[in-house]
């Protein structure tokens, strides 16, 4: 079955939001099966503390963030390292979005010119040739 662009952009981004909620469920759980040693130099990487500040990990943000060693955390200003992996996956998309809208208009563009040009004759054949 072929995909027209358009109509696979706008199906991708619609199914892109299921998989964005789904990646915040497995770094929840992923994150809890980190031993500390893992967690702290992930946090030392990526300059954040904790996973994510919710109501359900709670307890675990706040242990995370007190023991947290990352740079940012001695200048009072540390972001979630879950919110900051899922911001950079929505830059990530948003751009995978653009460039799928640019090839859906091109494949538009080349299907109006496939219609337009399609029927020609060729001015070198003969004339009384048909077609």
């Amino acid at each position: 079955m072929v995909c027209g662009g358009f109509t696979c952009s706008k199906n991708a981004l619609c199914s892109l939001n299921v998989v964005y909620i789904g990646s915040i469920e497995l770094l929840n759980s992923t994150w809890s099966l980190m031993s500390n040693n893992t967690k702290g130099e992930l946090e030392g990487r990526l300059d954040c503390c904790g996973l994510l500040n919710t109501t359900l990990s709670q307890r675990q943000f706040n242990q995370d963030f007190f023991s947290c060693t990352a740079p940012c955390n001695a200048r009072n200003n540390c972001y979630a390292c879950g919110d900051m992996k899922l911001y950079h996956a929505t830059q990530a998309l948003k751009i995978l979005g653009g460039v799928g809208l640019f090839f859906s208009f091109t494949e538009i563009l080349g299907v109006w010119l496939a219609v337009r040009y399609r029927n020609q004759k060729d001015p070198r054949a003969n004339p009384s040739a048909f077609l």
